[in-house]
């Protein structure tokens, strides 16, 4: 890809199945993705542990959404390596300002210690990064997530590609075939 990644291009393309990454941060070039077997999160099969149940009752953190978009995907792109650019950053940051991204962030004395963030189209929620750190900050942000997603009647989490850490919480693959059938779906097409 040559050009500078646009919110026209991100809009497009999350509505018809991919999603961009960079090979690296130091600015490399941007790939579109659309894996043959997508990960998803069923929100009506989402699964919290009995331990983060308990803190998610009892916890103090301020939880928030989209006070601190930027800040967020910052956090996210802080790893030994990472897919998060500054042409990502920025692209994602336009894209929250025009109200097709979201970041869910957990607060602890007006400091940022965990959260995620996605971009949000239709009745579908594309899941992209989350951090953390303070233990479990990451997971209180899913489970926040899942609570708005699920009051505000969401019909799909993407959560991109299955992992261990997602799993936990009821993740699983789906086929392409059945990943585009339920986006059409949660796009209203």
């Amino acid at each position: 890809m040559t050009e500078k990644l646009s919110t026209g291009q991100l809009i497009y393309a999350y509505a018809n199945g991919y999603f961009p990454m960079a090979d690296d941060e130091e600015g490399g070039e941007i790939f579109w993705h659309r894996p043959e077997k997508r990960g998803v999160i069923p929100l009506n099969e989402f699964h919290v542990s009995k331990n983060m149940r308990r803190l998610w009752r009892s916890h103090s953190y301020d939880l928030r959404i989209n006070t601190a978009f930027e800040e967020v995907v910052r956090a996210c792109s802080e790893r030994s390596t990472t897919w998060i650019n500054e042409e990502i950053v920025g692209a994602y940051t336009e894209l929250s300002e025009m109200g097709y991204a979201a970041s869910f962030e957990v607060w602890k004395k007006g400091k940022l210690v965990g959260g995620l963030y996605g971009v949000s189209m239709g009745r579908a929620f594309f899941g992209e990064s989350m951090f953390s750190r303070e233990t479990n900050t990451s997971k209180l942000a899913l489970i926040f997530l899942v609570e708005y997603l699920n009051k505000n009647d969401f019909m799909l989490l993407d959560t991109q590609y299955l992992n261990d850490h997602l799993k936990q919480f009821g993740a699983r693959e789906i086929s392409d075939e059945k990943y585009m059938a339920l986006l059409d779906k949660a796009l209203g097409k």
